[in-house]
């Protein structure tokens, strides 16, 4: 189930919240130094994180689910978010180059579907990068955030997810180390906390980042699901 928007709204208003904007931002912009020339979607509630991105990418929006809810994007110029059904993107075949998606997987009850209508609007080329709770995480235990609510996953999980939806994940790391708390000292330590986290233990970070990319044949199944199909395995062409 969504949380409200209004809800997410109000998180990253607070300190809190504005320290994992910048944490997380930090994070994508290492992925994704540049946009020009690419048409990017935030999907979710993707804005805290498209803003750096608006005076650089060819085409950008933000696409946020029906029951979630939506609200003006930017709010200056022209507005550039939609309200959309998850399972119905109102975008062409092969659209867009970089999709971004936040506060979304977790809380789908399509997913499923949802990943097909992923893999559908993106190029050939495309690249998909996934903000996900990590399922280890003190994070995905505390509902005072966004990201505890739905559900979290863990690397295995969501690594199967993305090849069944065939996606072939290219990148992992994780983010969040700091606890999810308010207190002024954490917060000013949030960057020690990220280093040390990142040094010591990676994968209790509270939340994945993961990018994928797009395939156009489905991958051979082997080994033990292989097995589990009597070794039959269908490879399918798009």
């Amino acid at each position: 189930m969504f949380q409200d928007v209004a809800e997410i709204r109000a998180f990253y208003a607070r300190p809190l919240g504005l320290q994992v904007r910048r944490l997380l931002g930090h994070r994508i912009r290492a992925r994704w130094r540049t946009m020009r020339g690419h048409s990017l979607v935030g999907l979710g509630y993707a804005t805290p994180y498209l803003d750096t991105y608006r005076n650089e990418a060819a085409r950008i929006a933000a696409l946020m689910p029906a029951a979630q809810g939506a609200l003006v994007w930017p709010r200056k110029g022209q507005t550039q978010c939609a309200l959309v059904d998850e399972v119905h993107l109102p975008l062409p075949d092969n659209s867009v180059d970089r999709l971004l998606v936040v506060h979304f997987i977790e809380n789908s009850e399509a997913i499923r579907l949802m990943l097909r209508e992923i893999w559908r609007i993106l190029t050939p080329e495309g690249r998909l990068l996934l903000i996900v709770p990590n399922r280890r995480s003190v994070w995905a235990r505390v509902d005072t955030t966004p990201f505890g609510h739905g559900r979290p996953y863990s690397r295995r999980q969501l690594e199967r997810l993305l090849q069944d939806a065939m996606f072939t994940p290219l990148d992992w790391s994780w983010a969040l180390h700091v606890p999810p708390v308010q207190h002024h000292l954490v917060l000013r330590s949030a960057i020690a906390f990220e280093r040390l986290g990142a040094r010591v233990w990676p994968s209790i970070g509270g939340i994945m980042i993961v990018e994928a990319r797009k395939e156009l044949v489905a991958p051979t199944i082997t080994g033990q699901r292989a097995r589990a199909l009597g070794g039959l395995v269908t490879v399918r062409g798009v």
